[in-house]
């Protein structure tokens, strides 16, 4: 090989080496700035509903910035496209409530949350037990962005199938009738529900039932008579959390009251919530429903369709009319990907 062959096959490697310590610096300074972008989260999520509500807050120097900007909290709003503002007075006039029960995948909550949010509703939170502290900050400190969400002040493990899932939206209940917002329903969906209308056309189509709750359901079928027939054991953990059929028959019914059977999810009135925090006949159903398989399939509907309970506004809705099933018209359940 000749000298000049030599200085250019030097030469090349130079480059080279210097192309490849170029690009590995700088993913490295990328590398830094995300994991200065994900310790700065919580702090930046604490004090974005300061800055929503006008109040001046103080950064220090190192916080949210990168390498060329700012990374502010109109910014991320504006990235994930929230809605800001009210989009019409009869929105304004008709705000709504939801619960939302959550026990994992928070990348699929926010989606969700992003989807159903509106400034003028209120949202109460639940997050199971089962997720984790890490889940828990997380979610908090999302929900710091937002001057109308909050989780629930009581938290508990929510076992599927088992009496705490009504417990975890009794406490959010309490916690929605307490809060400034007047809203005029309750609407109740889990972490994987994903709304098919928007905000207004909820709307719309609650109006259509005039103040009536909606809970679809039928009278006990005889293949689900075993839920409230047999006594019922919740399991809860350290590792496994499950329902459990022992061979003991229930009482009947507290009240004389007729047990229905219907979907988990349902739309309520303020003036039915209040009714069941305070009422003895529903504080009775729900200590009978304790011990029995799925209760949240039960105990709405009955409470909304025996009469002499509340029946000035009950709306019997049968079980399969998807034309006027609430969760199937408002809402469909399925993973988002």
């Amino acid at each position: 090989m000749g000298p000049w062959k030599q200085c250019l096959f030097v030469l090349v490697l130079l480059i080279t080496l210097i192309f490849v310590l170029f690009y590995n610096h700088k993913l490295l300074v990328q590398k830094s700035i995300q994991r200065k972008t994900v310790s700065n989260s919580a702090e930046l999520l604490e004090v974005c509903n300061q800055i929503i509500k006008g109040r001046l807050f103080f950064f220090n120097k190192s916080v949210l910035s990168t390498s060329d900007r700012v990374i502010t909290c109109k910014q991320q709003l504006n990235q994930n496209h929230y809605i800001k503002k009210s989009l019409s007075e009869k929105e304004v006039k008709f705000p709504l409530a939801y619960i939302i029960v959550i026990n994992k995948d928070f990348e699929i909550f926010e989606r969700l949350f992003r989807a159903v949010y509106m400034p003028q509703n209120v949202y109460c939170i639940y997050v199971d037990k089962k997720a984790g502290l890490e889940f828990y900050i997380e979610v908090k400190g999302f929900l710091n962005f937002f001057s109308n969400a909050f989780l629930a002040s009581k938290m508990e493990y929510v076992v599927y199938t088992g009496i705490s899932k009504i417990q975890a939206e009794l406490n959010c209940m309490r916690n929605l009738i307490a809060s400034e917002v007047q809203w005029k329903y309750i609407i109740n969906i889990c972490g994987q529900d994903f709304p098919l209308k928007t905000n207004k056309e909820i709307i719309q189509h609650l109006k259509r039932f005039k103040g009536k709750n909606i809970t679809s359901g039928v009278l006990s079928p005889e293949y689900m008579i075993w839920r409230t027939k047999y006594s019922h054991e919740e399991h809860v953990g350290p590792v496994e959390f499950f329902i459990n059929r022992t061979q003991t028959l229930k009482t009947l019914p507290p009240h004389n009251l007729t047990i229905y059977f219907g979907s988990a999810y349902v739309a309520l009135t303020r003036e039915f919530i209040n009714f069941v925090l305070q009422d003895q006949q529903v504080i009775d159903l729900l200590r009978w429903s304790k011990d029995t398989y799925s209760p949240d399939e039960h105990f709405w509907v009955t409470l909304n369709r025996n009469p002499g309970m509340f029946v000035s506004h009950v709306l019997l809705l049968p079980l399969g009319n998807t034309n006027k099933n609430v969760e199937r018209f408002i809402l469909q359940k399925r993973q988002m990907l």
